[in-house]
């Protein structure tokens, strides 16, 4: 068996470790004979959870010497690095707090990251010119860690928010909850779709133009709803776009992000009409125990360390590697506006839980909206914006 696949099957037994731990914890939140205690349930879940690590560790090891670089280097390994983070910080963050309920909900993201990365290219390949840089290891890494660390924050914001609002009313913040509710049940579609297409070997094909103005070839595993810039339609009796994007536009991966919303929307909508009441208020139950206080102090120290590291990460290192690369510290790509976004709303974050005030419901918004910029960094910018970091 080579490394690839010993890596491969490394990562599948993590997956299904972290959905075992989730049950474990969920039934830890459920133990009413241990309430304020660590039960058995609750031990069960940190020691699945541990071994998990242990395996997608094991992963990145085998696939980093199958490949002969650190595997940081296209959405999938960036992506799965990112779900590896998670889960090492929720572990740390478990021995610090001992709070099942973190871990239920941290869980489900970390596998959804995983699911969704692997629903891009996962072949094993040498890096290109651009890359072949020990900065690629300290600034790529460095960035998933601190990221990972501040999506602890959103975990802790969404219990917190998930607690206090009022379901039985409509409103601002149930709207809203509902939205960030959808934007997860999402991923799920993206999953979905992207997996039945591929199942099918769907494949469509475009002759198009790009932004430097050279002919070039898109090739698309889902129907065309949007086409790219100049595009013809090489593929006979397939789907013809709507209509067709400017060359700045991925066109290709907009069309699995149209798809992804759409198929999002009709799993909501169906998880409502089973439900018969806003999703919100489904999850309600699980968080009926959650220590408000203890939860907020947890979203604030997940972005109080995530910062710094995130800092480092994403805007020193970067800039420096940056300058080494490109002879320029800084040239507003889309990627590095975004971290620079980032950057801004977390330190704006501190600024107000320190010199504001704002804790509890506020500081949990603030966590969730945090979390939603990540992942639009991670998603729309990374598929939809092409740029000097448009590696994968």
């Amino acid at each position: 068996m080579s490394l690839v696949s010993v890596s491969s099957n490394l990562l599948y037994i993590a997956f299904i470790l972290y959905l075992v731990g989730t049950f474990f914890f969920g039934g830890a939140i459920r133990d009413k004979k241990h309430a304020g205690k660590i039960s058995r349930w609750a031990q069960l879940g940190i020691v699945t959870t541990i071994i998990g690590f242990i395996a997608q560790l094991g992963y990145f090891i085998t696939r980093w010497i199958a490949s002969g670089h650190a595997p940081v280097s296209n959405l999938f390994e960036f992506t799965t690095f990112f779900g590896m983070m998670l889960v090492g910080a929720f572990i740390i963050i478990y021995f610090i707090y001992r709070i099942s309920m973190v871990g239920l909900f941290v869980l489900p993201i970390a596998l959804l990251i995983i699911a969704y990365a692997s629903m891009f290219p996962r072949e094993v390949s040498p890096l290109i010119p651009a890359l072949k840089s020990y900065w690629l290891y300290i600034h790529v890494t460095t960035a998933a860690a601190g990221e990972a660390i501040l999506a602890i924050s959103f975990a802790s914001g969404l219990i917190y928010l998930l607690k206090v609002i009022d379901q039985s009313k409509k409103g601002k913040q149930t709207f809203w909850m509902e939205v960030v509710l959808y934007s997860l049940i999402s991923t799920i579609g993206f999953i979905l779709i992207t997996s039945i297409f591929n199942g099918i070997g769907y494949k469509t094909e475009f002759n198009w133009v790009d932004k430097t103005g050279k002919a070039a070839q898109a090739v698309y595993h889902l129907p065309a709803v949007v086409g790219p810039h100049s595009g013809e339609l090489v593929t006979k009796g397939h789907f013809e776009p709507f209509f067709y994007l400017p060359a700045v536009i991925n066109a290709s991966k907009l069309n699995t992000f149209l798809w992804s919303l759409v198929i999002g929307a009709l799993l909501y909508l169906l998880l409502r009409l089973i439900l018969r009441k806003r999703i919100g208020k489904a999850l309600q139950p699980l968080v009926k125990n959650a220590k408000l206080d203890l939860i907020d102090e947890v979203s604030y120290r997940s972005v109080a360390i995530g910062f710094p590291v995130f800092t480092l990460g994403a805007l020193i290192f970067a800039m420096i590697w940056a300058q080494e690369a490109w002879t320029r510290y800084w040239s507003w790509d889309p990627k590095e506006v975004w971290a620079l976004i980032t950057w801004l709303f977390y330190a704006a974050f501190l600024h107000l839980r320190l010199s504001k005030g704002w804790h509890g419901r506020k500081s949990a918004w603030l966590a969730v909206v945090g979390f939603a910029i990540i992942m639009f960094n991670l998603v729309a910018v990374n598929l939809v914006i092409a740029g000097l970091h448009s590696y994968a």
